[in-house]
């Protein structure tokens, strides 16, 4: 077990036993291509790692070992065509198997690695090979993400090279044939080519709901951070087959499909799908017969419209969610057809896991559960006051700047102005609102632009939506604040409804006392609206800020044209 070698204790008594005296030792110059891919395959080559299948029947099972040389295969071709420590590297993947190789590659030589959609269009591949300086792209062979980084290239003076996996491509290196000219030896570098804990491993950028998207920069110690995240969240077990739901391009992927799983010796289960499809993912999880598995809200959700009881789910022994609350009705059907609740997890781009259920306490249906050992949290008001029990404030990590916790970003790259602002004050603000309870559980209240303010009230969206949801009709809702001139903002839940259901003025009502009946009748939304599907990010989130802002500009312009009228419901 590699655990041994970073937690000086790996079992717990207690919550509070793992809060006070957890602890991970950063080797420093910890690498996790070297220190953990190759390790495991010189202690147990034929170790399974990943297995790997797709929508066209085809599967691939790799070993430790397998990885290792593979990996050290293309990190000669990688350093043949002139990538070093320090270039940066974009990777248009999806779930192609080629990315574990790629990735732990690019961690053996010290490059720095930029995970991303498949949805990225030119504007986007523009903007980000020229703020991060991208010198390599390595892509899908899908038409689509061809053709954008074809239409971009031309703009980004520091691309060298266009190398793409699967199969051949005109004008594109073919990664599956290059590497087999090159030898599986590659020797761990040493003096100034080696890495060191703190040089930069990985940027993601953020999902930019509001605003260009920020480059949040993690060192070569972030997969340590993810052992939290896999061992005690996740609850991953060693030779066991776990799943996380995830494009290669965001950070979830990081969470759930390499880094804290692999470092715990469980094997990583990734299905390429070319698209979700509940009941595609069902029959796959039972047919492999997973045992640990996480994935959004909006899957479970999803899931729950089939016919959930047909499946064999019972290898599943520990099930997680992250990336947006849980709503409790969604955790009551799901613990109905499997006996198991979801365990919640918060955390960003920029960090593993920061609150979570553990397994030591009984988690409360609607929390996000306690913070992790690894992190000083505290909940602030504006004026980075600590509020009280009950109270709301900004989730904030304390002391990054004289003592960085392990797994949490170190910066803004090549933005050394911004990491100063948000990284070297009091603490690390995640802009994300909670309250504690009188026994430490933290639950989510919303972003601090989604909180409504209305007729002196604060209304949280994960509330009202959770209300929603209740109601068989709803399928996704996202709750907004909409202008008005009596109140400040009056609630608006938008909303996609089973195909069953009419979208008419009785359903309206019956949504509105359902919510007055389930939760305080203040929350209630007054307008409601429609529609065929919700905006999101790339990686899945939903966009309540589009839909302010696009109700922001029909008030504008109804009060222009209308200054007297009033609208209120």
């Amino acid at each position: 077990m590699l655990l041994d070698r970073f937690l000086p204790r790996i079992d717990f008594d207690s919550y509070e036993d793992f809060k006070n005296n957890f602890k991970i030792n950063v080797p420093e110059n910890f690498n996790f291509g070297y220190d953990i891919v190759d390790e495991w395959a010189k202690s147990e080559p034929d170790k399974k790692a990943l297995v790997w299948c797709n929508d066209h029947g085809e599967e691939k099972v790799f070993t430790f070992k397998e990885i290792s040389l593979l990996s050290n295969r293309a990190a000669n071709y990688f350093k043949s065509i002139g990538i070093k420590k320090g270039d940066v590297v974009m990777m248009i993947l999806r779930r192609r198997w080629e990315y574990w190789i790629c990735a732990v590659a690019l961690h053996k030589i010290g490059a720095v690695i930029i995970p991303s959609t498949l949805q990225l269009t030119k504007k986007d591949i523009i903007y980000r090979g020229n703020a991060a300086k991208v010198s390599t792209f390595v892509c899908i062979n899908d038409d689509f993400v061809i053709n954008q980084v074809e239409a971009s290239v031309g703009e980004i003076p520091s691309v060298g090279h266009l190398i793409v996996v699967g199969t051949e491509r005109d004008g594109w290196e073919f990664f599956n044939k290059e590497i087999e000219r090159f030898s599986d030896k590659f020797e761990r570098p040493q003096g100034e080519l080696a890495t060191s804990y703190n040089d930069i491993m990985l940027v993601y950028f953020t999902s930019g709901t509001t605003g260009m998207p920020k480059m949040i920069q993690h060192n070569f110690a972030h997969p340590l951070g993810h052992i939290i995240t896999a061992k005690y969240w996740q609850q991953v077990q060693e030779n066991k087959l776990h799943m996380s739901v995830s494009d290669s391009g965001w950070a979830k992927f990081g969470w759930g499909k390499i880094y804290g799983q692999w470092i715990c010796g469980a094997v990583v289960f990734a299905y390429d799908m070319d698209k979700f499809v509940p009941k595609n993912l069902l029959q796959k999880m039972s047919q492999y017969k997973l045992t640990t598995f996480c994935a959004p809200p909006t899957m479970y959700r999803f899931m729950l419209l089939e016919d959930v009881a047909s499946y064999d789910l019972s290898s599943i022994e520990h099930w997680a969610t992250a990336g947006e609350p849980l709503n409790p009705e969604v955790n009551s059907k799901w613990f109905g057809f499997t006996g198991h609740n979801i365990y919640q997890g918060f955390g960003q781009s920029e960090g593993p896991v920061l609150l979570a259920d553990f397994q030591w306490d009984d988690i409360k249906i609607g929390s996000t559960g306690k913070p992790s050992p690894l992190y000083d949290i505290k909940l602030l008001d504006n004026d980075g006051n600590e509020v009280g029990t009950g109270e709301e404030g900004s989730i904030c990590v304390m002391d990054v700047k004289n003592n960085p916790p392990v797994g949490l970003f170190t910066g803004y790259y090549h933005n050394p102005e911004m990491t100063e602002e948000i990284l070297h004050g009091k603490c690390y603000n995640t802009c994300d609102m909670a309250w504690r309870d009188s026994e430490g559980y933290y639950w989510f209240v919303g972003r601090n632009d989604d909180v409504i303010k209305c007729s002196g009230y604060r209304i949280g969206p994960f509330e009202v939506e959770s209300a929603m949801l209740e109601h068989d009709a709803v399928i996704e809702c996202a709750i907004t604040g909409v202008p008005d001139p009596v109140r400040g903002q009056i609630v608006k839940a938008t909303c996609v409804i089973k195909k069953n259901y009419e979208p008419n003025e009785a359903l309206i009502k019956e949504l509105q006392n359902h919510v007055k009946h389930s939760t305080a009748p203040y929350k209630y939304p007054r307008v409601i609206e429609f529609v065929d599907e919700l905006p999101k990010t790339y990686s899945g989130k939903i966009k309540r800020a589009q839909i302010r802002h696009e109700d922001e500009e029909a008030v504008r312009v109804r009060d222009e044209n209308q200054p007297n009228f009033n609208k209120n419901q």
